[in-house]
C-alpha cells in the first residue's frame, strides 16, 4: 500500500483516504455502492491515489471533486471517469485561475513524498464525463447521493448528502480550521447562503475535506450564526480580516 496516504475504514462501504503529512491534510472519501464507487476529491496528486483505491475496491470508480482547486483534483489522472459541477467546467478544461507556479508554491508549503517530481507536475485538466447541477442524484447501486451546490469558496463547489444515513460530505465549505474566503474567486456572502442551505439538512455525521474528520453535527448552525454576525458588522467581505470561533475560523 502507498505509504503517503493513510486509510481509515468508516464502515464496510466508506473509507477515508488522507494525506496527513502535508499541511493541507486532505481527506478524500471513497464511497462504495453495489455497482460503482465514487471518490469524493482526489487530493494533491503527490502520490498515486489510484493504487490505494484499487486496493480497496475492484468496482469502476467515478472521481468527483468538491471543487476544482489543485488540492482536490490532483489524483484525477488516475481515473477515466470524473464529474464536475457545471460552473467549473472551464476551470477543469484548463482555465483554472491560478498558474502552475502558484500551485507549486502552495504544494511547497507542506511535506511531499521523496518521489515527487517537481519538474513534471502539471495541474490536472480534462473533459468531464458529466456536468452536475444542484439536486442531481448519483446512483452507485444501493447507495445514492444528492448533489448540493454550495458556492462561496468557489463558484462550482458542491457537497454531497446521503439521506439514508444522514451523512453530509462538505468539501471545503466547512471543516475544523480556517475556511478561506479571501481569494478573488471566492464570494463571502454566497458562502453564508450556502451554509444556510446546509442547515436544512439534518446531518448526523459530517465528513470534511481537510484536517480532523471529527466534526460536530451542529457546526453548520454555529457557522451560520457567526457569519450572520460578521455580515451585520460589515465584515463579511474581502478584506474583512481573520476571525476565529473556537474549532473553526474564516479568512476574508
Amino acid at each position: 500500500m502507498n505509504s503517503w496516504f493513510e486509510t481509515e475504514r468508516i464502515d464496510e462501504r466508506t473509507f477515508r483516504i488522507s494525506e496527513p503529512r502535508h499541511s493541507e491534510e486532505t481527506n478524500c472519501w471513497l464511497l462504495l455502492g453495489d455497482n460503482k464507487a465514487l471518490l469524493f476529491d482526489t487530493g494533491l496528486g503527490a502520490a498515486d491515489i489510484g493504487e490505494v483505491v484499487g486496493g480497496l475496491t475492484d468496482k469502476p470508480v467515478i472521481a468527483l471533486a468538491s471543487h476544482v482547486h489543485w488540492d482536490h483534483i490532483g489524483g484525477h489522472r488516475c481515473f477515466e471517469e470524473f464529474y464536475v459541477h457545471e460552473a467549473e467546467a472551464e476551470w477543469i478544461a484548463g482555465k483554472f485561475p491560478l498558474s502552475r507556479a502558484d500551485v507549486l508554491r502552495a504544494l511547497g508549503k507542506g511535506e511531499l513524498p521523496e518521489s515527487f517530481e517537481w519538474e513534471k507536475y502539471e495541474l490536472f485538466c480534462g473533459r468531464p464525463s458529466a456536468l452536475l447541477k444542484d439536486g442531481d442524484i448519483i446512483d452507485l447501486g444501493g447507495r445514492t447521493l444528492e448533489v448540493i451546490h454550495t458556492p462561496g469558496h468557489s463558484p462550482g463547489h458542491i457537497c454531497l448528502w446521503e439521506a439514508e444515513r444522514r451523512w453530509l460530505f462538505t468539501g471545503d465549505i466547512l471543516y475544523k480550521g480556517t475556511v478561506f474566503a479571501d481569494f478573488p474567486s471566492t464570494e463571502p456572502e454566497r458562502l453564508l447562503e450556502s451554509i444556510e442551505k446546509l442547515c436544512e439538512y439534518p446531518a448526523e455525521r459530517i465528513f470534511p475535506a481537510h484536517h480532523d474528520a471529527d466534526v460536530a453535527p451542529d457546526m453548520p448552525q454555529r457557522m451560520l450564526k457567526e457569519l450572520k454576525e460578521l455580515k451585520t458588522r460589515g465584515l463579511l467581505r474581502h478584506g474583512g480580516g481573520c476571525h476565529s470561533f473556537g474549532d473553526w475560523g474564516i479568512r476574508l
